[in-house]
């Protein structure tokens, strides 16, 4: 049986490693697609959005819904990403925890 010094050591080693990989992921760029590359949106890992960019062909004053249903669209594909990579970098240290 651990003692509580070495849990504690352990414990702190693991938080440490854990502000690393969060660090990582936020300096991370994540890019969102709408249909057909029209509509691109990119995030930081820390969910911040860098850039949203739309292509001329889908820019068309008389149609603002298929502009905003592609910019969701673009959105919420990069902010899958952001969440699928979190769930895999952080998920990793469910099993490292000493209790």
């Amino acid at each position: 049986m651990m003692n509580m010094q070495n849990m504690m050591k352990q414990a702190q080693k693991l938080q440490k490693q854990m502000e690393q990989k969060q660090a990582d992921l936020a300096a991370q760029e994540f890019v969102g697609k709408s249909a057909q590359d029209l509509v691109v949106a990119t995030f930081s890992g820390d969910k911040k959005l860098i850039s949203i960019d739309f292509k001329e062909a889908v820019v068309d004053p008389e149609d603002t819904e298929t502009l905003a249903d592609m910019t969701a669209q673009a959105i919420n594909d990069a902010l899958s990403q952001i969440d699928q990579a979190t769930k895999k970098t952080m998920g990793a240290f469910a099993n490292k925890l000493p209790f």
